[in-house]
């Protein structure tokens, strides 16, 4: 075992949690499972195999940033349920 109960428990206590000792006897199981399962990955060869962050190529769909006029004032404030003058009138929030 890679993972005694004696540092679930301090691990429990360092996060803030209180775990019961059947609690921590599945969480020592599981953190030993995980553990052995990456000893096992470790045991492949990785050479020559690049380094990923994705499962499949990401792109950013990049667009031209192009300058361009603002809707203004008047059309912005068509849509909004209350304006008052040139702004948004919204509920208050804050007493």
């Amino acid at each position: 075992m890679k993972i005694s109960p004696q540092e679930v428990e301090y691990v429990a206590h360092l996060a803030r949690l209180e775990i019961t000792d059947k609690e921590k006897e599945k969480f020592t199981a599981q953190l030993n499972d995980i553990l052995l399962y990456i000893d096992k990955l470790n045991e492949l060869e990785t050479k020559g195999v690049e380094p990923m962050s994705h499962a499949i190529a990401v792109t950013n769909a990049f667009r031209e940033d192009k300058v361009m006029d603002s809707i203004g004032t008047k059309q912005t404030l068509t849509n909004a349920p209350d304006a008052r003058g040139e702004f948004f009138r919204v509920p208050k929030v804050i007493d």
